[in-house]
């Protein structure tokens, strides 16, 4: 993978960017995706923060390479950080960690996401902890889509403020509420995969001499979940 031939996991990302947008790409790498954008100038500005600065040369290696330093932007600094009022970002894409640590990212900066009108965001796992803090902080789900690449399973999420709050319930959080309406192929093999693994741990758990119930109970009822989901009580 390069920034003229993005991964499969990138494009998707890619492809929910809005034309003509000054996005930040929190966590970028070798600053690939605002790279590829720049290249086909389907963004006018682009901000590549990295908080290591190994990548955070290579990334400024690659802007240089292409002569994109007047579009792209490298940054050294944590989360939002890289961004400043100067920038005018209205997309923000934080792809490619937990969810956890993506929603610790919006909420330490917060004081950045005004007047941003999309965050596209890709998490690895936790997704459902990411959606939660979404909806706590009264941003819309506009778009989702699952991706498989490589033996991995990939989930891209696309949000917008609302001035109304939005309420999803514990079952449109932990799957997404427009993956459910679709349950593509690749949804059924993440979530087949899913209920396999935690059916092998709950067995394993089971034969321990002080059998947590608690956690086996808790187990239990995300296995119910994914049974209704894949309307498929088998499991």
């Amino acid at each position: 993978m390069d920034e003229k031939h993005l991964s499969k996991r990138l494009t998707t990302v890619a492809s929910y960017v809005p034309a003509g947008a000054r996005m930040a790409d929190i966590g970028s790498d070798h600053a690939y995706l605002p790279a590829a954008l720049a290249l086909t100038k389907k963004i006018s500005y682009a901000v590549a923060g990295e908080v290591v600065t190994g990548p955070y040369k290579n990334a400024v290696s690659e802007i240089k390479g292409h002569g994109l330093t007047d579009w792209v932007k490298p940054r050294l600094a944590d989360g939002l950080d890289a961004v400043t009022p100067a920038d005018r970002i209205d997309t923000v894409v934080i792809a490619g960690m937990g969810g956890t640590l993506i929603a610790e990212i919006l909420e330490r900066g917060k004081q950045h996401l005004a007047g941003v009108q999309r965050l596209v965001l890709q998490p690895n796992v936790g997704e459902d902890r990411l959606r939660r803090w979404l909806m706590v902080n009264r941003y819309q789900i506009m778009a989702e889509q699952i991706v498989g690449e490589d033996d991995h399973i990939y989930e891209v999420i696309v949000a917008e403020p609302s001035v109304v709050p939005f309420c999803y319930s514990d079952y449109e959080l932990m799957f997404g509420p427009h993956l459910l309406e679709e349950k593509g192929p690749v949804f059924v093999a993440k979530w087949q995969d899913y209920a396999k693994r935690q059916r092998a741990v709950i067995n394993q758990i089971e034969q321990a001499q002080n059998v947590p119930v608690e956690r086996i109970t808790a187990m239990k009822k995300r296995l119910a979940l994914v049974a209704e989901a894949l309307g498929d009580d088998k499991y």
